[in-house]
């Protein structure tokens, strides 16, 4: 299956975050620029409270929330994340995870809302197909 962008009007809009002081961010650089070369918009930043992902997400009026984990804390992270998406009126944003999240966490976090968790060996073409298959293939 190609992830070859396709034409659209109003591309995905996608934020990727990397939560408190976890400085791995590697990964989701590079997931952040296959996406944009997917053909999708994407807005990335480091260091950011849940709160502060919260209104960046209102702020940018996107699509899918990412957050890249490597270095533990995680689970609290999604907790404000997914009760700020929901007090302000996005508990439809597609939210997915990345990064090195032990696999108990991972069956804690799909009951909470995470669509996928993106571990080592996935791809960014991972994370495109999800995307486009839930929000779309031709966008």
């Amino acid at each position: 299956m190609s992830t070859e962008p396709t034409a659209s009007a109003d591309p995905i809009r996608v934020l990727l975050a990397k939560p408190t002081h976890d400085c791995h961010d590697r990964g989701v650089r590079l997931v952040a620029r296959r996406l944009r070369e997917a053909g999708f918009e994407v807005i990335f930043s480091n260091f950011l409270l849940a709160a502060e992902v919260v209104d960046a997400a209102v702020e940018e009026d996107v699509q899918v929330v990412g957050i890249s984990s490597s270095a533990g804390g995680h689970m609290p992270v999604f907790e404000d994340l997914f009760a700020g998406l929901e007090e302000n009126g996005l508990a439809d944003v597609l939210v997915i995870a990345g990064g090195v999240i032990p696999p108990d966490d991972v069956a804690v976090l799909r009951k909470k809302g995470v669509t996928e968790i993106f571990g080592p060996g996935s791809t960014a073409d991972d994370a495109i197909r999800l995307i486009r298959s839930r929000l779309g293939a031709n966008r």
